[in-house]
């Protein structure tokens, strides 16, 4: 997919998320269970919320040059417009388990389903993630790559791997051994996996 086509997908995307917040249609199909990540940076994406539907007035009142202000104004609206989608897309497109496996979303960029067969342990961890702009941050380590799927560069939640599995990413698939990932609620997350692969570590052994 070209760089053009992957940005309007991803404008078009905020404004589905949009959509779905407005009318309360979280994306969490039937028969699975929700799991928020979004509540760290909630509060600080309404700030930014905030200051752009305030400068939008401001630019109005505060540009003499109708052509500027024109241009501005367009400019404060989207940049709102996309504040608002950001936020949406992390609150309707959460983390989803099911009686298959887990899928660890980030908004509408990241969507990575394992099955419980190929989860060897998930448990709790507080880890600090290099960047807090990139999605898929891999980590290789002495196993393989652990793929970190991190929000404000944070995560919490490590689910290790029986073995490599590739999954998808915007820049083609990448095999790992371990994924990792931020939960609002990581004990209860991980309690609710565990309960979730001890039948299957039974069948294996």
């Amino acid at each position: 997919m070209s760089v053009l086509r992957r940005i309007v997908r991803f404008e078009l995307d905020l404004y589905l998320a949009v959509t779905r917040w407005i009318t309360r249609r979280p994306h969490v199909p039937a028969g699975s269970t929700a799991w928020g990540y979004s509540r760290m940076v909630t509060p600080v994406m309404w700030l930014w919320i905030l200051a752009c539907a305030i400068e939008v007035p401001l630019v109005h009142v505060l540009t003499p040059w109708p052509s500027v202000r024109i241009g501005l104004l367009a400019v404060s609206v989207w940049g709102l417009a996309w504040m608002i989608g950001m936020l949406a897309s992390l609150q309707v497109y959460p983390h989803l388990t099911d009686r298959e496996g887990l899928r660890v979303r980030h908004g509408k960029r990241a969507d990575v389903h394992i099955p419980w067969a190929a989860v060897a342990s998930v448990t709790t961890v507080d880890r600090d993630l290099p960047s807090s702009l990139r999605t898929f941050q891999p980590l290789e380590t002495d196993a393989g790559i652990d793929l970190q799927i991190g929000v404000s560069a944070r995560a919490n939640v490590h689910a290790v791997l029986t073995e490599p599995r590739a999954v998808s990413t915007p820049k083609g698939p990448v095999t790992i051994s371990a994924l990792t990932f931020l939960v609002d609620e990581p004990r209860e997350y991980a309690a609710a996996a565990r309960r979730a692969i001890e039948p299957r570590r039974t069948e294996r052994a």
